[in-house]
């Protein structure tokens, strides 16, 4: 294996742990990281020089895995209510290990967290614009805002469901369509359609 490989590999597993340690507890410091990854401090230091840049990179790896799962559900011509119900779906075993964000995001990594967050939640108001325009989404908010709703709602329930084990895929689709407007006997055949 190259030095390059196994660095790269080192600090993916930092992140990984990171994820989870942070999860447990949003206020956990760089030391708790290291020793739930294996390492000395100093291992993590050398990869992410503050607390800061550490949040950061997670935040990254987030928004490029959501944004993945967004694009993926979001390029066919299909309904917008349908696309909203194949991203929730697609997004449901992901939210419960980037859940940790949303708690972060009302702290000091804010403003930093909610900045790499744009591209996503443009996409995602793109796509309720959309439902608007096919008036399968409600207009009772702007689209940008409606979007913001109906994503949080779905760490919300994540949030409430730590173990992951609660509340399957169906009521987070179902919860969030609802608040987009979509009416229950639509939201609950979308929500049975998907995994």
């Amino acid at each position: 294996m190259s030095e390059s490989r196994g660095l790269t590999q080192t600090r993916d597993r930092i992140l990984d742990v990171a994820i989870e340690t942070l999860g447990l507890n949003p206020d956990a410091g760089m030391a708790e990281v290291a020793a739930a990854a294996g390492v000395v401090r100093r291992t993590v230091y050398g990869y992410f020089p503050t607390r800061a840049e550490l949040v950061h990179a997670l935040t990254e790896r987030a928004v490029t895995e959501i944004a993945g799962v967004l694009t993926a559900s979001t390029s066919s011509d299909r309904a917008a209510d349908e696309e909203w119900a194949d991203f929730i779906a697609r997004l449901w075993p992901l939210v419960h290990r980037y859940r940790v964000l949303v708690a972060l995001r009302r702290g000091e990594f804010g403003k930093d967290i909610h900045a790499l967050l744009g591209p996503v939640e443009t996409m995602l108001a793109d796509l309720v614009q959309r439902g608007q325009d096919q008036e399968v989404f409600g207009r009772h908010l702007p689209a940008d805002v409606l979007s913001q709703v109906a994503w949080s709602a779905v760490f919300a329930i994540a949030d409430n469901d730590v173990s992951g084990t609660s509340f399957g895929v169906a009521a987070p689709t179902v919860t969030s369509l609802l608040m987009l407007g979509v009416p229950e006997p639509r939201a609950l055949t979308l929500a049975e359609r998907r995994p």
